[in-house]
């Protein structure tokens, strides 16, 4: 098998395939070091002319880019030597490479990523399309686009900044230079708000052409598994909250509920049900009436028993903030779906928010599949290669380090219990502290970090905690980390984005050493905090301190080994078993498993909304992009008059309700009587067809010839657009409602996919039903005023209102007049001799 590894090693290919591309480069070494500074941008403006001959063809673009790639890459590397005093490895040309292709670089930490992206960031760049580079958070943005915007600027490409607190000015700004750093949250979010807006000059993003995602697994892996939603509010049910968390304060755990700890699942057993039926004075909880209900004593649980403060989010300033499970950063302005921050909210007593209501959704794997190329750089990928490679359809290629790694891993060090391994971790640090080494412990939540603080304060160890509690202090900490004697505390967030160089004499006494608390439950949070040490070749060593008790060997059945270790009297002893290390492992891979199938199962499910939000986005924009569509809602209207007729046209003529199609007609596109029974008896469904539109373009030309053609054309857009947003955002909180209780299709050998599949398409049906239907009844029923009415209104108005002395007057009430009561069919009373309805009666 290893030597069938080896001849089918596909990594092995692509770094020799690269390599050669990197000696490409390395030809125009000497060529390029002789350029003036003028003559780099010279260089650039020949490149963007070369460009200029795709016309546009993306496919004969990439041509042109794989031809120039040589000499780009090599004008940035000596740009980069003369403007910032630093000249890419060729790993880091191997790297640029890569991502150039649209697939993953893979390189360990301090190999200088920053500096790899600037490559293909300037190749792609060239085409005048837009580049993003997309970080994890904006103080990444902000720091990688000050240090490279002067590399940028100097080869002739200009550089935005997209941040939170910018206005839709300021983003359109960013956006529209050469390049542009952001957040995915950001991106995404403007996006959605992009599909939003009203007018075309509201618009902040162009199109989606090239990004490079740094920290790629956090973002399109770890951050995929909750879509990125925009709410409005709705209605308000926090006594429903407070009601449903009384009462789960009075349930047992095993008697009235049930809690998994491997899926984090909860359920009421029957002696919950009874209680609940009791309490909340209700027959059957599982009425349909009652699920409201139900769903608040679920979201009460769940609150009470699957999510810890401290852990999961923290209580700041009266209010619930989220942390990040993956990066161990607040979340600020995030909240949890579904009703769960509101039961939350219950729980901690803080005051309870609205419910929200969604008005725009997607998931960051449909929106990253949008771009036209989409590339990756992170530290560890390599075990989610499958999931890259299935939706994203990106290789990951391991990127030769620059040294060899000289980090020492050594095997997980194993106890009973936490106290144990708490005790043996302040043991190693407070010996290493002796001895000036500095030491970076590593923990998965707050509530750890805060209590192993405790612990080293007692002890007399100077250090610091860099938590989601704590993370202004973040970039000083860091810079301080590897420093002779120096003790950090970090949650997850240490793990990302962040080089801890070592200080002077450090290398000397072994390095930076790294201690990790506990197993994450992804393999590559493990490695991330171990690359915390060894950068660039450096010496250091990594330990993890493991107890039965973690979260993690719970979940998979550690009961047994804790017994025979205590058995055995080894209670409080180290246990260093590569079995166990390995069942670690194993245990990790199963659940990175689960999290795989809940992505793919979240994308599935979007996958239905994604075809419907391309039909629904096409149309705005459509309406958006053009001054006239008059053809767009013309055809709209054609389609509810035939399905008005048709309604009508299913019996036989004679049989046909002539008084209620006449009805129908006056409440959907006219506001007087404009055809009579009449009119309609004895006509073809074609006919009728014919007739109705006839009166409905008299109708619109009469409102085009009050308002003028400019304002008509605006007002067709405000309406159609107006009907769409409204029905739209009506369909995502059905289709939302309907994913919640799908699930229980399965009970009855359902697949609940394919139901979701089939109702959701129909409910999407019905929508864009009703949106015709809307649209042609606000465009045909709306009453216009000319300029000129609503002014003379205006001034009408002020002089009934005012009197001589400055007073309100009451204004008297008109006589009233006796209405004639004139048939249809009558003659007209003006004596024309024409008919009533054809007369004075239209």
């Amino acid at each position: 098998m290893g030597v069938l590894g080896k001849v089918f090693d596909g990594n092995r290919f692509e770094v020799k395939s690269l390599k050669k591309q990197a000696d490409k480069v390395g030809n125009f070494k000497d060529d390029f070091a002789k350029l003036s500074d003028q003559e780099f941008r010279d260089k650039t403006e020949s490149f963007k002319t070369k460009l200029k001959e795709a016309d546009g063809d993306i496919k004969k673009e990439e041509k042109i880019l794989e031809q120039i790639l040589p000499e780009a890459f090599a004008l940035v590397r000596e740009a980069s030597r003369r403007v910032l005093g630093m000249e890419p490895f060729p790993v880091q040309i191997m790297g640029g490479a890569a991502l150039h292709k649209g697939d993953i670089a893979e390189m360990k930490t301090g190999e200088g990523k920053t500096l790899t992206a600037t490559m293909p960031v300037y190749l792609n760049a060239l085409t005048g399309r837009g580049v993003h580079v997309i970080t994890v958070n904006e103080y990444l943005s902000a720091t990688q686009m000050e240090e490279m915007s002067v590399l940028y600027n100097f080869l002739g490409l200009t550089v935005g900044l997209n941040l939170n607190a910018k206005n839709s000015e300021e983003k359109r700004e960013a956006f529209s230079q050469d390049i542009t750093y952001t957040t995915n949250n950001e991106l995404g979010f403007d996006y959605l708000r992009d599909n939003m807006v009203t007018y075309k000059k509201d618009r902040v993003l162009r199109e989606l052409n090239y990004a490079i995602v740094d920290e790629v697994d956090s973002i399109l892996i770890d951050e995929a598994r909750t879509p990125l939603i925009i709410s409005g509010r709705a209605k308000r049910s926090e006594t429903q909250y407070m009601e449903a968390d009384a009462f789960v304060k009075v349930l047992e755990n095993e008697t009235d509920f049930t809690y998994d700890v491997k899926t984090k699942g909860i359920q009421l057993t029957e002696s919950g049900m009874e209680k609940a039926e009791q309490w909340f004075k209700v027959e059957n909880l599982y009425d349909v009436k009652n699920v409201n209900l139900l769903h608040h004593i679920n979201q009460a649980l769940k609150a009470h028993h699957s999510m810890e403060n401290d852990v999961d989010y923290v209580v700041e300033e009266e209010k619930i903030v989220i942390v990040d499970q993956f990066t161990g950063r607040k979340m600020k302005g995030r909240r949890f779906s579904d009703g769960l921050h509101q039961a939350i909210e219950a729980k901690e007593g803080v005051e309870i928010q609205n419910e929200s209501r969604t008005m725009a959704s997607i998931t960051f794997q449909n929106f990253f599949r949008q771009f036209t190329k989409l590339s990756g750089m992170t530290g560890t990928a390599k075990t989610e290669e499958e999931e890259f490679l299935n939706i994203y359809n990106m290789k990951v290629t391991q990127i030769p380090t620059n040294k060899p790694i000289a980090r020492e891993d050594r095997t997980d060090k194993i106890y009973s219990a936490k106290d144990y391994k708490f005790n043996a971790v302040i043991n190693e640090v407070v010996e290493r502290h002796r001895n000036g080494q500095p030491v970076l412990i590593g923990t998965v939540a707050v509530e750890t970090s805060e209590y192993i603080s405790e612990m080293l304060r007692r002890k007399g160890i100077r250090h610091n905690v860099l938590n989601a509690k704590n993370h202004e202090r973040e970039a000083e900490i860091i810079l301080s980390a590897g420093k002779k004697g120096a003790v950090t505390i970090a949650t997850n967030m240490a793990g990302r984005g962040t080089d801890i160089k070592l200080g002077d004499g450090v290398k000397e006494i072994g390095g930076l050493a790294v201690i990790g608390t506990e197993r994450h439950e992804s393999r590559r949070i493990d490695d991330q905090l171990r690359g915390r040490s060894g950068r660039q070749g450096d010496v250091g060593i990594s330990t993890f301190y493991l107890s039965l008790e973690d979260d993690l060997m719970k979940r998979f059945g550690s009961e047994r080994i804790q017994g025979a270790m205590n058995r055995l009297g080894m209670s409080g002893e180290e246990l260093t078993s590569k079995m166990i290390s390995r069942a670690v492992e194993s245990s990790q891979k199963r659940v990175e498993g689960n999290n795989f199938d809940a992505r793919k199962r979240l994308l599935q499910y979007d996958d239905v909304l994604r075809r419907q939000r391309e039909i629904i986005y096409k149309e705005r924009n459509d309406i958006i992009d053009n001054d006239d569509v008059t053809d767009q809602m013309m055809g709209m209207i054609e389609a509810s008059v035939e399905r008005t007729v048709n309604y009508y046209s299913i019996d036989e003529i004679e049989a046909i309700d002539y008084e209620q199609f006449v009805k129908t007609l006056e409440d959907l596109y006219f506001t007087e009587s404009v055809l009579g029974e009449d009119d309609l008896k004895g006509k073809e469904p074609e006919e009728l067809e014919a007739l109705i539109m006839d009166k409905i373009k008299e109708v619109l030309e009469a409102k085009e010839e009050t308002l003028g053609e400019e304002k008509m054309r605006l007002f067709e857009r405000m309406m159609m657009l107006r009907t769409i947003d409204q029905k739209w955002v009506e369909h995502i909180d059905s289709m939302e409602q309907l994913r919640t209780g799908i699930h229980l299709r399965s009970y009855g050998q359902i697949n609940p996919l394919r139901e979701y599949q089939n109702e959701g398409l129909q409910m999407f049906e019905d929508m864009l039903v009703s949106i015709e239907e809307d649209t042609a009844k606000y465009i045909c029923k709306t009453e216009v005023r000319s300029d000129e009415e609503l002014k003379r209104k205006q001034v009408i108005d002020k002089k009934e209102m005012q009197t001589g002395d400055g007073k309100a007057k009451v204004k008297k009430k008109a006589p009233v007049k006796k209405a004639v009561d004139v048939g249809r069919n009558d003659p007209c009373p003006c004596g024309s001799g024409k008919k009533y309805k054809n007369c004075h009666g239209r």
